[in-house]
Parts: structure tokens; sequence; C-alpha cells
């Protein structure tokens, strides 16, 4: 590896340190300099989190939380996937179903959540309901998209082949459209976790968005609640950076373009 390249790899991961670290800074002394009784210093979230960890509360709520999230992703993944390479594939379908997929698209899964209680109650599988909603559209979109985006010489080589159209789809068109339905997963993966700590607020009673409304309603422990704001979002930093990491496999980057 050259110098400059190790430079550079050096570079993206201390900017962000250095970033973060100034804004520590700026978080501590902004609390000293205001005095402030309400919003807590990083020390005082520190301590929270030691409580916490403590306790033995800290790793339980974080592991209802991705369990949820593993269970509502994973099921709008393994049912939207085919869903949405069916419907790319025939456009005459995608037309009937299209104008359904665009009025549910847009209507919130937060907005579900009075139906998600009527028809599951009050527990994990409301959560992983709304979870699954928030997830669902995103991936079918993506796949349909990326079918249609395969440049129809991939089908017409197939063909050419011999290749049936099962086969074709399996082995030329999905791999061509891997890269856009990881995008989508992802995009999909981010949602569900904004969607899960929603949830947790109001039909759960653990996981990190629990923990939030909890310390909020229980004495005002505005200290554990940044806490767990900080944690929802290093975690969704985590799962973000996970994806990207399968954009980087050689088999997925066939036909790759490059988006952030």
């Amino acid at each position: 590896m050259s110098s400059l390249a190790q430079s550079q790899k050096w570079e993206r991961f201390l900017w962000p340190v250095v970033a973060s670290a100034l804004l520590l800074l700026l978080w501590h002394y902004s609390v000293a300099w205001t005095q402030t009784k309400v919003f807590p210093s990083p020390l005082a979230v520190e301590k929270g989190l030691s409580e916490l960890v403590r306790k033995g509360l800290l790793w339980a709520y974080i592991g209802d939380s991705l369990q949820r999230v593993a269970l509502g992703f994973g099921a709008a993944a393994l049912i939207g996937i085919p869903v949405g390479l069916a419907l790319g594939w025939y456009p005459a379908v995608d037309q009937v179903v299209n104008p359904t997929m665009q009025m549910l698209r847009p209507i919130s899964p937060i907005a579900w959540i009075p139906v998600a209680i009527l028809m599951f109650g009050v527990g994990d599988v409301t959560a992983v309901f709304l979870i699954f909603l928030s997830a669902f559209f995103p991936i079918v979109v993506a796949c349909v998209s990326g079918v249609s985006n395969v440049p129809i010489i991939y089908r017409r080589a197939g063909r050419n082949f011999g290749l049936s159209a099962p086969r074709l789809l399996a082995h030329v068109i999905f791999p061509a459209a891997l890269p856009q339905i990881i995008v989508g997963l992802r995009l999909a993966l981010g949602i569900a976790w904004v969607v899960v700590v929603a949830a947790e607020m109001i039909a759960v009673d653990s996981g990190l968005g629990y923990l939030v409304i909890d310390s909020r309603n229980s004495g005002k422990r505005y200290d554990l609640v940044v806490a767990a704001m900080l944690l929802i979002g290093v975690i969704g930093l985590a799962l973000d950076l996970g994806f990207r990491r399968l954009r980087d496999i050689p088999s997925v980057r066939w036909g790759f373009r490059h988006e952030s």
C-alpha cells in the first residue's frame, strides 16, 4: 500500500474522531457555561450508562431492540425481495399493483400504531409489525427499480444461451439488480431502526425506545434519556456501515454504479 493510500486511510478515521471530540468538548462547556439543571453533561451521561451496565439493563435493552428489528426487517426482506423482483419482471402486473402501493407507501408507520395495537395488542408483535411495514415498501420499490434498470442486452444474452425465465431471473437479472437492492435494504434498515424506537415508546416495555420514555417519566432521568439517544445513534451508524461493507464484496459490485 502506498504512503498516499495509507495517509488517506488514516484521515478517514482521524477526522471523524476529531469532530466527535470537538462536539463532546462543545457539549461539556455549553452545559458548564449555561449551568443548566436539565440537560446532562457528558460525564453525567457516562455515569448513567455505567449505572445501566451495573444493573444488567443496558445489553438487555439493546438486545430487545435489535431482535425486533431483525424480525421485522428480516420478514420484510424475505417477502419484499421476491415481490419486488416479480413486479419488476412483469411490468403489466406492476401497473396493476403500483397505484395501491404508492397509496400505502407514504403512510407513516407511526400512523399505523393505533391500528396495530387494535389488531395485535400491546407487545412485541405490534412493534415487529410496524417495523415490517416501514421496511417492506422501500425494499419492494428498490427491487422493482433494480430489475427495471437492468440493460435489455442482459436478458437477450441469457435467452440466447437458452436460460429459462426462472434461471434468467435468478442468475442474470437478480445479480445485476443486487447493488440497487442493497441500497434499498440499507435505506429500509435505517427507517426500521427509527420506527422501532417510536414503537417501543408506545407499544412495549423494553428496548431503547422504552428506555427514553421511561427515563423521562420516572424521575426525569435526562442523563439516561441522552444516553439512550446516543446508543440509538451509534447502533444506527454501525448498522449502516455494515451495509456499506456489503457493497464492497466483489460479487455484489457486478454492474455497480457508486451511490453514497
